[in-house]
């Protein structure tokens, strides 16, 4: 009888322990019908999402990551993922290229059929395919004839296009880019790193490393790069919502920027582990990261942080009273900035205990606004404390469900 009730007594502690971590913000680790599978790319195609695993083939999921369905081509090791109006493309490992025009349900082996391809790009109506040894090819009828390109004979790790240039992230030889559809090829002044992946917003072009050289960025369209604020890191994958950049690295899970790499913020809460996370995507207010371990889900609105107000510099530093508050479940928060420094916003439960961190970076005087979202929480007295440069300000405000 004292075992029984000893066995009781720590489960309760271990269920209650459970319960505490997962009533905090965190990425949440998503098992349903896609299971503790390796993901090695995503892509998007109207409210449906495609998750490529090593050896599983390609998985499907057509209500925000709630459920997955293994589409048929269920037995391959699936590098790269592509989307042309109805056509998804699949890049495999040693294969080739597949495509198919009903959403998954068949699937038909291009002429492109015993290559290694890393990388998928649509440009137009162009698919263009990054392989091992041979460099690039392209196909403007949906895979049915490819052409190799002149940067024929490079490992060709990721593919990127910006405006009328298309980028070429090669093993060893750096980034190389094309200004006539792929025609030919002049190599960039970042020409002695591996290029995992590339990613293009706006006018900013980063380079994801392999061998754990950090990150690259283009502002001027690949004349020139510079190096991010974080290095020894190798990445993998890129995504982008508003002003954030998100960075899948290579056992370090995800980094954040507000402010195109000049500070990065790793985001890992409810990871299981350093994790290698080899694709991201987003769709419907969610962010999707496809680990080594399986698949994680996380509302952007726990991750996308600030949003610049003004610029104008505040006589005094200053948090202000949430709104709407109470709330159910999300909040807006503004506060002043008066100093270039490092700022700390955090949630606190009636506890004490810290449940979120809203804002951990660096930034620039000016005011600002980041929202809280309550969805994981539970029904209370929450506070929230602003700490800068030697000032610290907490206010109180109410969850209600």
């Amino acid at each position: 009888m004292k075992n029984k009730i000893t066995l009781i007594f720590f489960t309760i502690i271990i269920l209650s322990a459970f319960h505490i971590k997962n009533s905090t913000a965190q990425w949440v680790l998503d098992t349903s019908g896609i299971g503790y599978k390796a993901q090695q790319s995503m892509a998007v195609s109207g409210n449906n999402i495609y998750a490529g695993t090593i050896n599983f083939g390609v998985y499907l999921s057509t209500n925000n990551g709630t459920s997955w369905t293994q589409t048929s081509l269920n037995n391959q090791f699936i590098y790269s993922l592509a989307v042309n109006g109805n056509n998804v493309y699949a890049g495999t490992y040693g294969n080739g290229v597949y495509v198919s025009s009903n959403n998954g349900t068949t699937w038909t082996q291009t002429l492109l059929n015993n290559k290694y391809v890393p990388s998928l790009l649509v440009v137009g109506n162009t698919i263009f395919a990054g392989v091992y040894y041979d460099g690039v090819y392209s196909s403007t009828n949906n895979g049915s004839t490819w052409t190799q390109s002149s940067l024929n004979n490079h490992d060709v790790y990721s593919l990127a296009v910006s405006g009328n240039t298309i980028f070429a992230g090669t093993f060893l030889n750096g980034v190389y880019m094309s200004t006539n559809n792929g025609s030919g090829w002049v190599q960039t002044s970042l020409n002695n790193q591996s290029i995992q992946s590339l990613f293009v917003n706006g006018s900013d072009i980063y380079a994801g490393t392999y061998y754990s050289a950090g990150i690259y960025l283009s502002t001027n369209n690949g004349t020139s790069w510079t190096p991010s604020t974080i290095a020894s890191r190798s990445f993998y994958s890129f995504a982008v919502s508003g002003n954030t950049v998100f960075a899948g690295s290579d056992g370090y899970g995800v980094y954040t920027t507000t402010n195109k790499g000049a500070n990065w913020i790793q985001r890992n809460e409810g990871f299981l582990g350093n994790l290698r996370v080899f694709g991201l995507c987003i769709l419907n207010g969610y962010i999707y990261a496809g680990s080594d371990y399986s698949l994680y889900r996380r509302p952007l609105t726990e991750l996308i942080g600030i949003n610049t107000i003004s610029e104008q510099v505040p006589a005094h530093y200053k948090l202000e009273q949430n709104y709407p508050n109470p709330f159910n479940p999300t909040t807006k928060i503004k506060f002043d900035v008066v100093r270039l420094g490092n700022v700390k916003i955090s949630v606190y439960d009636a506890t004490g205990r810290e449940v979120q961190t809203l804002v951990n970076e660096s930034l620039k005087p000016g005011t600002y606004e980041t929202s809280l979202n309550g969805a994981a929480l539970n029904s209370g007295v929450y506070f929230y404390k602003l700490t800068a440069d030697g000032f610290s300000e907490t206010k109180k405000m109410v969850l209600i469900k």
